[in-house]
């Protein structure tokens, strides 16, 4: 695992989601762009961002070739922009940033799951970068559809219709593991003394 310091380096080295798309081919940009139009958060949902009470950076692990990271990324982007992390690394708020699983190989190495490098892979930091969690490449109710439908392939081609009932289902999971990840920060005793609360 890596220390704080690798991941706070890596994190500044990582791109916002915008920047991210940029890096996409001009074949596989509108298939992003067409799942982020998609993606739209409710109040409610929105509400739940904006309830915490400590910053919850989250490290993308991604490839922008990939049907899963095409439906599911932008999901995170919607996040970020309900609740923006902004000045001190302190502050309340949501960052996401996103890098390049080859292009970080080495860094990305021992974040294996079934002894792949699946993407997207989200880690969650706190505000002083200790690893909280990890969760990769499908939420449950993906992995759900996935069995019920006994899809072939293990990653859809980056068009791929993602239903939208799937789409919401998928909102809420990953909505869960965020919050899920905001608790563990809201009650950890490291950062409540830290700000006193």
């Amino acid at each position: 695992m890596h220390s704080p310091d690798a991941f706070r380096a890596v994190f500044a080295q990582a791109k916002p989601f915008a920047e991210y798309l940029q890096t996409c081919k001009v074949s596989e940009r509108p298939n992003w762009d067409k799942v982020y139009a998609q993606v739209h958060l409710t109040a409610d949902q929105q509400g739940v961002l904006r309830s915490f009470q400590r910053r919850v950076n989250a490290l993308v692990i991604s490839g922008t070739w990939c049907g899963d990271c095409v439906q599911q990324c932008p999901i995170f982007a919607r996040f970020a922009e309900a609740f923006p992390a902004q000045g001190q690394s302190d502050t309340p708020g949501v960052d996401v940033r996103f890098i390049d699983r080859d292009e970080h190989a080495a860094f990305v190495a021992p974040f294996k799951i079934c002894s792949g490098q699946r993407v997207p892979t989200v880690l969650w930091l706190n505000e002083d970068f200790d690893f909280i969690s990890m969760l990769g490449d499908r939420t449950i109710s993906r992995y759900r559809a996935m069995a019920k439908a006994q899809l072939g392939p293990s990653c859809p081609m980056p068009g791929a219709a993602l239903p939208a009932d799937q789409l919401t289902a998928t909102i809420n999971d990953w909505l869960a593991e965020f919050e899920r990840v905001a608790l563990i920060c809201r009650l950890s005793g490291k950062l409540r003394q830290k700000h006193g609360d």
